[in-house]
């Protein structure tokens, strides 16, 4: 983003990136919101909150899989579904996540991926299927091969959990990938294992999910925010 702000404080309408996540996350009525911070928490602390929000601090940071990790002391007594949002896709609706939920416990899921088709899927984990169309895993860009790389089907990074089941699979994913970060996605292959269903469902547009990393991002989303205020995205 060429700034000194953490990115999820770069402002979008007037708000911070992160706090239409978190309006977007208080829409489904959560029993628990729990804030992950890391990079400057010092100053995402001071300028995000409100009733109920929880924070955890991820120091240092070893991925994504690391960052979820840090709220399993808050939810070890909680048997319900844990939903996993990123602080930088603010054009996200809740009535996508309701939709996810739906599909998640309808079809009694250990986990369920929201995916997108995207334009340009560069940066973005690929969404592997076989044959049938039935999902297999997710493989991120700097470790897909060519033609994993020409899959248009993208990881948004948000998913539903059944809490048990992510908490136990958390323990066993290792870092053995080109950055050495634990990766949330590996634990998809550790569900799998063990015969659990595990889906990818393609619910959202792709600028409904995508990211904010530069300021032509956020430019285009301030765009596409103003010219759909009720409906967030087309």
């Amino acid at each position: 983003m060429n700034s000194d702000l953490p990115k999820v404080l770069h402002p979008l309408a007037g708000r911070p990136l992160i706090d239409h996540v978190i309006s977007t996350a208080r829409e489904l009525n959560p029993d628990r919101l729990i804030l992950v911070v890391g990079h400057g928490r010092e100053e995402v602390q001071k300028r995000v909150g409100g009733p109920g929000l929880e924070f955890v601090i991820q120091e240092p940071q070893l991925g994504t899989g690391h960052a979820v990790q840090q709220t399993a002391s808050l939810l070890a007594d909680w048997r319900g579904d844990v939903v996993v949002l990123s602080g930088d896709a603010p054009l996200l609706k809740a009535e996508t996540l309701r939709r996810l939920l739906a599909s998640h416990q309808r079809n009694g899921a250990a986990a369920t991926v929201l995916t997108a088709t995207a334009p340009d899927p560069v940066a973005y984990g690929r969404i592997i299927r076989d044959r049938r169309g039935d999902f297999l895993r997710i493989v991120e860009e700097r470790d897909a091969t060519p033609d994993e790389r020409m899959v248009r089907e993208v990881n948004s990074g948000m998913y539903g959990f059944r809490s048990d089941a992510l908490f136990t699979a958390l323990r066993e994913i290792a870092p053995d990938n080109k950055k050495g970060e634990y990766y949330l996605t590996d634990v998809i292959a550790v569900l799998r294992g063990r015969g659990l269903i595990v889906q990818a469902v393609d619910l959202a547009g792709f600028y409904e999910i995508r990211g904010i990393n530069t300021q032509a991002e956020l430019q285009d989303a301030e765009t596409r925010l103003r010219k759909a205020p009720a409906a967030g995205n087309a």
